[in-house]
């Protein structure tokens, strides 16, 4: 339950955040008249959704097993991340559509200093709260919490870039930055968007544990494997994960003669070295005889 309320506390924070670095860009867009300061108000509109999402859905996963869902809710925050990238393709497609109206009618910066010391003291903002969130993520393994800290640290380098091509403007006399750099902005959160869905889909059709995790997995049946004189080998590893939730599924191969205890202990073996490496991990062992034929 602790775990549990941390994450919520976390994702609350986010929300907290977002919902007053919102209204500080509105007013700023407004009093200024700044397309990239109003790019910037929508997409941490689009950021406070996300964040709504991320608390939404660490609520649900923490869930556990149930009748209907065996494995757990865990797959929950993969699809808060796929919704999330998916989220940010629209900010973006509106960020550019309001960019590009202006390029031809580009408007005269007002209140210029207020705006810039708005977008600093959002990314200052941005800059702690992600950072925070990306230690509570790796934490708690939480792709939820992860995906909300990369929305907050793309809007630490937006924010920055608003307020360096307001600057710019107010050096310049040159109105099209705000425009140029609204677009910039654009496709660094689209890029965002790409990596977020990505990583959100590849979770839900089940691909492996990373070449590393699976190297130490490996490491693990191994050290096993030397301190039991019982064991032939292993084969048929299968990972997975959902949510923060690791899925290891193995055969092992041992002498025909033992007896079910003495293999029920031996896979309770491998169950605790595993679980002692990886926290959150589901392992599932099945048992063969070994034959010399089926070896030969």
């Amino acid at each position: 339950m602790a775990k549990f309320n941390r994450k919520s506390r976390c994702a609350l924070l986010s929300i907290f955040s977002n919902t007053m670095l919102i209204i500080m860009k509105i007013i700023a867009g407004i009093l200024s008249g700044s397309v990239s300061i109003i790019s910037e108000a929508i997409h941490s509109g689009m950021d406070l959704v996300a964040s709504c999402v991320a608390f939404f859905s660490v609520m649900s996963s923490s869930k556990p097993a149930d009748k209907e869902h065996p494995y757990g809710h865990g797959k929950i925050e993969n699809i808060s991340g796929v919704v999330e990238g998916l989220l940010i393709f629209v900010a973006s497609g509106m960020i550019i559509f309001e960019a590009v109206k202006k390029l031809s009618k580009p408007s005269k910066i007002e209140q210029a200093y207020v705006a810039i010391v708005v977008m600093a003291i959002a990314a200052i903002v941005n800059f702690f709260v992600s950072r925070l969130l990306h230690k509570f993520a790796k934490e708690e393994d939480s792709m939820a919490l992860e995906a909300d800290a990369l929305h907050l640290k793309t809007d630490v380098y937006t924010s920055l870039g608003v307020g360096v091509g307001i600057l710019l403007i107010k050096l310049t006399g040159f109105e099209r930055f705000d425009s140029i750099v609204a677009i910039l902005v654009a496709l660094l959160i689209i890029k965002e968007a790409w990596e977020l869905c990505y990583s959100g889909v590849e979770y839900l059709i089940d691909v492996k544990l990373s070449d590393e995790e699976e190297q130490k997995i490996e490491s693990v049946i191994n050290k096993v494997i030397e301190e039991q004189n019982q064991l032939i080998g292993y084969h048929k590893i299968k990972t997975r994960k959902s949510g923060n939730k690791r899925h290891i599924d193995f055969h092992i191969t041992l002498d025909p003669e033992l007896t079910v205890k003495e293999a029920h202990d031996i896979v309770g073996c491998f169950k605790k070295e595993i679980n002692d490496e990886f926290k959150n991990t589901r392992v599932n062992i099945h048992v063969d005889p070994y034959s010399e034929q089926e070896n030969k």
